[in-house]
């Protein structure tokens, strides 16, 4: 999870944050449950309408809920916002492409979590970092964080 400095500001911040904060983390509740991966959901929001969503494994069992969403979104997802429960995953074990990587090649331009990635799966930082690096505005927005755990909490 990063560090309460890489925490954005709340001029980053816009007033439908909550709203699409709290829809990816509904999504999340929809996950088939694992023991080998987490519960997420996303948002792709593009001028104030959802363009895409998912959730882990909606489609495919190696799905994460970003793959998802920005297969719905398409070329909308250009300058969009992406709402996700939990941080994009920087490092991955069942698909080449990180989603931190997916969100950039899409040209997402925001990114807000609500749960910094657990490093029960893959023992490396989260996506927040190779964001950021890259031009990607990310605000995270801690108030969320216990809704985001709850459908991941049997892997505590």
């Amino acid at each position: 999870m990063p560090n309460a400095e890489s925490y954005s500001t709340e001029s980053d911040s816009t007033v439908d944050d909550p709203r699409w904060m709290a829809r990816a983390v509904a999504l999340a509740e929809r996950c088939p449950p694992s023991d080998t991966a987490f519960s997420v959901g996303a948002v792709i929001v593009a001028d104030g309408e959802a363009v895409g969503e998912g959730y882990s494994r909606a489609e495919d069992p190696s799905d994460h809920a970003e793959e998802v969403a920005l297969r719905q979104a398409g070329t909308a997802a250009r300058g969009a916002t992406a709402y996700s429960s939990m941080e994009p995953c920087g490092h991955r074990a069942s698909r080449p492409d990180p989603c931190a990587r997916l969100l950039i090649a899409a040209g997402v331009a925001r990114v807000v979590y609500a749960l910094g990635e657990p490093r029960n799966f893959v023992d490396a930082p989260g996506g927040d970092a190779i964001l950021r690096e890259n031009g990607v505005v990310v605000t995270v927005m801690p108030e969320f964080a216990d809704a985001a755990e709850r459908p991941n909490a049997h892997l505590r």
